[in-house]
């Protein structure tokens, strides 16, 4: 298992990968421990990422960065939203699904 600095230097990378896709630019991205959500966005641009994101499936890390970072753009999940993460992660909604199954209460917000 790598240790923590490199699994977050992974998560570090995909952000950058997404926020270059996106062309979002948060103000800061934190990687912590997080027990209740994979994820959050605030209002003030600061996306927050589970350090244990890292021991998930790429694209389930991809849906959550492409998310959290969506919401620097759209704060809801309305349509636009959705629209947007079917554009960039057509498969969103299976990783949704996973993400409802398991023990983590939401993804942003």
């Amino acid at each position: 298992m790598p240790n923590p600095e490199d699994r977050r230097a992974s998560l570090r990378a995909r952000v950058d990968y997404w926020c270059e896709r996106l062309r979002a630019t948060p103000r800061i991205v934190r990687i912590q421990r997080m027990t209740r959500k994979w994820g959050s966005c605030s209002t003030g641009g600061i996306v927050t990422l589970a350090e244990d994101l890292a021991d998930q499936e790429k694209c389930f890390q991809d849906f959550v960065i492409a998310h959290e970072l969506l919401h620097l753009r759209v704060p809801n999940h309305g349509k636009v939203f959705k629209a947007l993460m079917t554009a960039h992660v057509p498969r969103w909604r299976e990783h949704e699904k996973h993400r409802l199954a398991g023990n983590r209460s939401g993804v942003s917000r």
